[in-house]
Parts: C-alpha cells; sequence; structure tokens
C-alpha cells in the first residue's frame, strides 16, 4: 500500500484506508471469502444457513402484516451466495416473493461484480445509500457486515482519557500512537455516555450512523434489521481489534491493505444505541439458540435421509460449525431490532 506523506490517523480513519481505499484497500482489491480468501462466512460453509434466515424473513414479513410491497435489503453481501439461497427458497412462497424488492448495499465494487455475476439471473437492485428509500417497509439483513466498520478505540489513563492513533511513517512502517481526548464531547455527539464504568472504549462511529439510518426507516416505514456477527454481551468493553491474513491472526499495523481489520462488537453497546429510540426494541440469542431455534437440524435430518454415510457425515460436520458453543454457536450473537408493539420472537424464544 502507497503512503504519499508522514501522516497520523484516528484509528477509524486508518482502518477506512487500510480496507476500503479505492485504489489498495483491502476490500476493493480482492475476494476475502472462501478457502482462497481470509476466511469463510457461515453461508459458505452450508446452504442450510442462508435457508433459515430466508424462514425467518418469511415469517417477519407476516409478522409486520405481509406488506404488499416490501424491501429485502442486506447490508454487505460478500459473494451473494446468502441473497442467492434467499431467493430460491422464497420462490417456494409466492405472496412473499412476489412482493419482495430484493436489494443489496455493498460499499466494494469488486464485491459487487461477484455479486452481481453470483445473481445475475435475480432481480436484484444495489444500493448506495439506505437513506434513499421508497416508503415500503424495509427488512435488514447483516451478516457480519458490522464487524468490517472501522472503529475507534480510548484508553482511561491517569492524565485522562486518550484516543489510539497510528502513525504512518512510510510504506509498510506504523506504529500506535495516543492522543489526550475530551470524552464529554464525544459522548454528546453520540447523545448517550458511553464512559460510564469503563476503561477501555470501542466502538464504530460508522455503525451507529448505519443504526440511526436504520432506525429511523423502520419507525417510518415498519420493517426490522435482523444482525448476525461475533460479538459479546457484556457491559463493560475490552479491546478486541484483530487483523487476519490467509485464516489466521496477524498484526494489523503489517501487511496494510492486504489483512482484514475487524472487531468483536459489543452488542450492549447496540442494545443501549437503539434504547434512545422509544418505540423500538431489540432482543439478543446466540447463533446457536437461533438457528436450532429455526431448525436448522431438523432441517438438515430430512435432507440427509437419501444421501450416502460421508456427504451426510459432511453435512452434520457443517452444522456443528454453525452451532457448537466452542465454535460459531456461541461466539455469534443475532440481535433483531424492530418495532415495540410487534411482538414477534420467532428464532429468538429459547432460553
Amino acid at each position: 500500500m502507497k503512503i504519499n506523506r508522514t501522516t497520523n490517523l484516528p484509528l477509524d480513519q486508518f482502518i477506512e484506508f487500510a480496507l476500503y481505499n479505492k485504489d489498495s484497500g483491502y476490500y476493493m482489491k480482492k475476494n476475502p471469502f472462501g478457502k482462497e480468501g481470509d476466511f469463510i462466512t457461515a453461508p459458505n460453509i452450508t446452504r442450510l444457513f442462508s435457508e433459515m434466515i430466508a424462514i425467518w424473513v418469511l415469517t417477519f414479513w407476516k409478522s409486520i402484516g405481509s406488506p404488499k410491497k416490501f424491501n429485502l435489503l442486506e447490508l454487505g453481501a460478500g459473494n451473494g451466495e446468502m441473497m442467492k439461497v434467499i431467493i430460491e427458497t422464497l420462490k417456494n412462497f409466492s405472496g412473499c416473493f412476489n412482493n419482495c424488492n430484493f436489494q443489496i448495499h455493498e460499499k466494494s465494487e469488486l464485491l459487487k461484480k461477484k455479486q452481481q455475476l453470483n445473481l445475475k439471473s435475480e432481480k436484484i437492485t444495489w444500493i448506495e445509500d439506505i437513506k434513499v428509500n421508497n416508503s415500503y417497509p424495509t427488512i435488514f439483513v447483516a451478516n457480519e457486515f458490522f464487524d468490517a466498520l472501522p472503529i475507534k478505540q480510548f484508553f482511561k489513563k491517569k492524565e485522562g482519557w486518550v484516543e489510539r492513533f497510528v502513525y504512518l511513517k512510510e510504506e509498510n512502517k506504523a506504529e500506535f500512537k495516543e492522543q489526550l481526548t475530551e470524552i464529554k464531547e464525544i459522548e454528546q455527539s453520540l447523545n448517550f455516555e458511553i464512559s460510564k464504568d469503563q476503561e477501555i472504549i470501542e466502538y464504530s462511529p460508522g455503525s451507529f450512523d448505519y443504526l440511526k439510518n436504520i432506525c429511523d426507516l423502520i419507525k417510518k416505514n415498519n420493517g426490522g434489521i435482523l444482525i448476525i456477527d461475533y460479538g459479546y454481551l457484556n457491559f463493560k468493553m475490552h479491546e478486541t481489534l484483530q487483523a487476519i491474513n490467509n485464516h489466521k491472526y496477524s498484526n494489523v499495523l503489517e501487511d496494510i491493505g492486504d489483512s482484514d481489520i475487524t472487531y468483536n462488537i459489543n452488542f450492549g453497546l447496540f442494545k443501549k444505541f437503539v434504547d434512545q429510540f422509544s418505540d423500538l426494541n431489540s432482543i439478543i440469542t446466540n447463533q446457536k439458540k437461533f438457528l436450532t431455534s429455526m431448525g436448522i437440524v431438523q432441517r438438515a435430518e430430512i435432507i440427509s435421509e437419501n444421501i450416502p454415510f460421508s456427504k451426510k457425515s459432511d453435512l452434520f460436520y457443517r452444522i456443528r460449525r454453525l452451532i457448537d458453543e466452542k465454535q460459531m454457536g456461541e461466539l455469534f450473537k443475532v440481535m433483531l431490532i424492530k418495532k415495540t408493539k410487534n411482538q414477534f420472537k420467532i428464532g429468538f424464544e429459547i432460553d
């Protein structure tokens, strides 16, 4: 990655540069998904994951009154695999399928082209700005979207709160720096007290922008958002910044533009943000409870009745990756944001 001059960037601006620079950003120049990439997401493990999401969308659509026109908008669609299976599944439910505007919001032009190739036979609109929306209810789906948005980090020191910066001296020469900051000013802009009882603060300004716009749209037009991502529920924040290169953890300050930079979402913080909207609420579970509640194991048993033992073993191995508590089952959380008056809980009933 070319660095033209010495520069000192807040951490979120550095991550934006490393991931989304139009010439050399990680997501702008390579397909990170699958065996050839740096990580594998749930839709790439087994199509049953995406089938469960499709069935969830169908039931949620019914909960908002089965509107004659609605949007299904996926945020950050990867290689398009999940949307492809969702569309194939919903074709079996013509009432829902025929009323649906399928939409994708994607920042990476490279990934958008991959999606268009994978979904070339389907009627999909790619949306640049989610605020430029029609008046139809929108069901948003975000699988591993928010963890890819740049974050800020703050650390409590004796002299006060400091913000983490990245000092870029030259190509592939970077180091962390810290600068004193007024945390109260940041809290005023966020409209809630983020520093209370914290030693470390880690949050994504971009995530809050998306959440605000999405919550406004849900309030105005009805709908909801299903968020699936790795994260934690503890109120106490901790540092989770990490980089991944070739399926392995790497140094955030090395291989800039060639590694994915990500973090674990504090879902408690997301919930606190949503609580600002008086007529919206949120419910949270983990991926194991969500997928088992949606019937993924029963679905696997049905389709494996007449397949060879080796394929059956492979299928249940893949299901186990998704729901085992030592793998993705507990690490990944599932959150639904919706109107308070909508009592919908499918996928979230299990304690």
